[in-house]
Formats: structure tokens, C-alpha cells, sequence
């Protein structure tokens, strides 16, 4: 006991300080590809040919990423001869749907955010990730979110998993147990599209099938200061980020 007693004092507070500093350790984030506009059209067509799951659309010369299907196997970017841009950032949260304008919940929200979490066939992957905000790096206390069980006490819906067939009914009941103003958040691929499972007789294709989504988190899984960057924007702590992001360049 005496020895962390000795280490707590020496190394002082360890959390991370976003978001208000940057987060830049290594290791905090996996990056993402995004939008790159290649020498012609044919190399365009070949770094989306080398998508295995279709997230790449090449555009004339531009290459363009949708992220509800990239699975972030940087495939793009390290297994490829025409190589994607690479971002190294987190703040990926986006609205659900480019046809409203998100409304973040009221001020009185931002810190004192209650949150509950239905694995809707998650892999494990997403929901691990989720389950990191709680520990001592990530703290999410310290911004006044919380985990809630019970639905009854919760203002965030956050939803792993394409939704199975089975848990259709609880996530239904879940959501429908909130009380108003509630907001859904889809996190990771599967759950905004139905990732790699896509629609069929046992999923739903993604958590917008069954319920209103209104943000998305990216990625597969989203690291955790991703998914702490969409509670943060739930209550507009946070900015969006825009519809189209990512850089746009000639690769080397």
C-alpha cells in the first residue's frame, strides 16, 4: 500500500485532460482514412477496389470514406499501393441524418448526464471500449457523465451492436422506459449501418432501423475518447464534426 501511496504522489493525476487540452499521447487514438484526392481516376478506382467492405467510393480523382461502413482496418493506408490520407484525430461524433440539424440537450445537461448502454449484439469490441470511460485515464466523472442501469434515470440511450433479432424488443423497451427529452446514440459501425453484418433476418441493420438515432460514432471499434467526444456533443460541450471531414491531398 505504501509503495502506490508513494507512486500516486510522485506521478500526480494521470487522467487525460481532454477536452480542455488536446489529447495527443500515442495510442489514444487509431486514426481513420479520409477523403484523398489522388494524381487521376484510375488510382482512385484502385484504392477503392481495395475496400473489403465498400466504405471507399471514388469520385473522378477523389476517393471519398463513409463511415458508417469502414471497419478501420487501414487497409487503405498500409495495405495499398494508392494509399488514403490518414487523420490521427478522435472527434469523429456526426449527426445521425444530414436532413435536420442536431439540438444538443439544455445547458443544465453538461454535467449531470446520465447515460445508459444496450449491447444490441455487439461483438464486444464497441462495448469494451465504452466500458474504458470508467476507469482512472478516461474518468468521465469528472465531466459529470455517468452510467446509469435503469433506463427510468437515463437522458442517453448509447447503443452497441447491428441489433439482433433479439434484442430488438429490449432496446425497444429500453428507449421507450426513457423519459423526455431523451437521445439515442449509435456507436460503431455495426450499430450506425449494421456494419459488417448488414440487414438481414437476424439483424437489423443498424440501430436507425428500430429507433430515431440522432448522433453517430465512428469507427470499429470508435476509441474511447471518440465516444467521450459524442457525450460531450450531446449537450453541445462539443462541436460536431462536419458531414464531409477529413483532409484532402495528393498522396506522395
Amino acid at each position: 500500500m505504501a509503495f502506490w501511496f508513494w507512486y500516486g504522489l510522485k506521478n500526480g493525476v494521470q487522467s487525460t485532460r481532454y477536452p480542455h487540452a488536446p489529447e495527443s499521447a500515442p495510442g489514444v487514438s487509431p486514426g481513420r482514412p479520409c477523403k484523398t484526392l489522388f494524381a487521376d481516376a484510375t488510382e482512385a478506382a484502385r484504392a477503392a477496389a481495395n475496400c473489403p467492405v465498400g466504405a471507399i467510393t471514388a469520385d473522378g480523382s477523389l476517393a471519398k470514406v463513409d463511415f458508417g461502413k469502414c471497419i478501420f482496418c487501414q487497409r487503405c493506408h498500409f495495405g495499398a499501393p494508392d494509399r488514403l490520407h490518414w487523420e490521427s484525430g478522435f472527434e469523429w461524433t456526426q449527426a445521425h441524418s444530414s436532413d435536420f440539424e442536431y439540438e444538443p440537450l439544455s445547458r443544465g445537461f453538461s454535467h449531470s448526464l446520465h447515460v445508459t448502454v444496450v449491447d444490441a449484439g455487439d461483438c464486444g469490441a464497441c462495448l469494451n471500449e465504452v466500458k474504458q470511460l470508467n476507469n482512472p485515464l478516461y474518468n468521465m466523472h469528472r465531466l459529470g457523465i455517468f452510467f446509469t442501469p435503469t433506463p427510468r434515470a437515463a437522458d442517453v440511450l448509447l447503443v452497441v451492436g447491428p441489433v439482433s433479432e433479439n434484442m430488438r424488443g429490449p432496446l425497444l423497451k429500453t428507449y421507450e422506459a426513457m423519459p423526455d427529452p431523451k437521445r439515442v446514440v449509435a456507436v460503431g459501425a455495426c450499430a450506425i449501418t449494421g456494419g459488417i453484418f448488414g440487414r438481414s433476418f437476424m439483424s437489423a441493420g443498424g440501430v436507425g432501423s428500430v429507433l430515431p438515432v440522432d448522433l453517430d460514432i465512428p469507427g470499429d471499434p470508435p476509441p474511447p475518447l471518440a465516444i467521450l467526444h459524442g457525450l460531450l456533443a450531446v449537450t453541445g460541450r462539443r462541436r460536431l464534426s462536419a458531414p464531409d471531414a477529413g483532409a484532402s491531398e495528393v498522396p506522395r
